[in-house]
């Protein structure tokens, strides 16, 4: 019997390994620093080779498939060796879905890196930066602020009953696509 559940546990390990989740105790176990409170998304990667290198700050959020690099190895064929550098991610920093942060880059505290983007410079704490390569274009605040004020004019989505985890329904899905249609909202 012990045996069987061994088996089962290594086959639901496999799973979530194909399906791209997360280990973040396994990597923490192999030299990355994590702190307190951090997501970390589906299939996103840490530089398996230099985690030590590599470290997190409380309460940050690192979206979907992110690479996370902490060397780079395209002066090895010709020098015959690697360029690695530590990676600082800062407190309270959201990195959004599929960004890349390159060897020797620091992200501040309360920073915000969009979606795609390839950070090759340090982001300076509160700040936002975008695109390829990733470029501050205004500060947190100002972003917060803009948010905000659309909040008065878009539609706002009290209530986890619109969210998957408040279990919403299929009138609500439908109602949420229709008022939509024209741009974005706001969801708990």
């Amino acid at each position: 019997m012990a045996g069987n559940g061994a088996l089962r546990e290594r086959g639901r390990r496999l799973l979530r390994r194909v399906r791209g989740d997360v280990y973040p105790e396994e990597l923490a176990a192999r030299g990355l620093r994590l702190g307190r409170n951090v997501y970390i998304g589906r299939s996103t990667v840490f530089d398996g080779g230099f985690l030590w290198l590599i470290s997190v700050g409380d309460d940050t959020t690192i979206s979907a498939r992110v690479e996370i690099l902490a060397h780079d190895a395209s002066t090895r064929r010709h020098l015959g060796y690697s360029i690695a550098a530590p990676v600082t991610i800062g407190s309270r920093v959201y990195v959004g879905v599929g960004a890349i942060i390159l060897p020797g880059v620091t992200i501040g505290d309360d920073a915000i890196v969009g979606a795609g983007g390839v950070v090759r410079d340090d982001v300076p704490p509160g700040t936002v930066a975008v695109g390829v390569p990733a470029r501050v274009v205004g500060t947190v605040e100002e972003y917060i602020e803009r948010h905000r004020n659309l909040m008065r004019e878009r539609p706002v989505f009290d209530g986890q009953e619109w969210t998957v985890r408040g279990g919403i329904t299929e009138s609500r899905m439908q109602r949420m696509r229709e008022t939509l249609r024209d741009g974005h909202g706001y969801v708990p």
